[in-house]
């Protein structure tokens, strides 16, 4: 079982949490000038990485809040954990 660090918990077990997907996608628009195909690719394609991946994970058991992840997708390593509103962090390889 992963323990992940909440950022505003503390540590707790993954059974507390709810993966929510690929972090850091930029909504596409404006919407009148958006193709379908741009619009059906920002809906339905997700880059899945052997490797890093940068998720959105929700503290679903806890205080409830989204913040962001960075997990090597081999190993399950939490190697970093970080508010919405933060940029990714630098030094891990995409």
């Amino acid at each position: 079982m992963l323990s992940i660090v909440c950022p505003f918990c503390g540590p707790r077990d993954e059974t507390e949490f709810r993966c929510g997907g690929e972090s850091h996608i930029a909504r596409p628009g404006p919407p009148d000038a958006v193709t379908d195909e741009a619009w059906a690719d920002y809906l339905f394609y997700r880059d899945n990485t052997k490797g890093v991946q940068f998720e959105r994970w929700v503290h679903a058991y806890g205080c409830g809040l989204w913040f962001n992840v960075a997990r090597n997708s081999v190993t399950h390593e939490i190697l970093a954990v970080y508010e919405m509103t933060d940029p990714k962090p630098h030094g891990l390889v995409e």
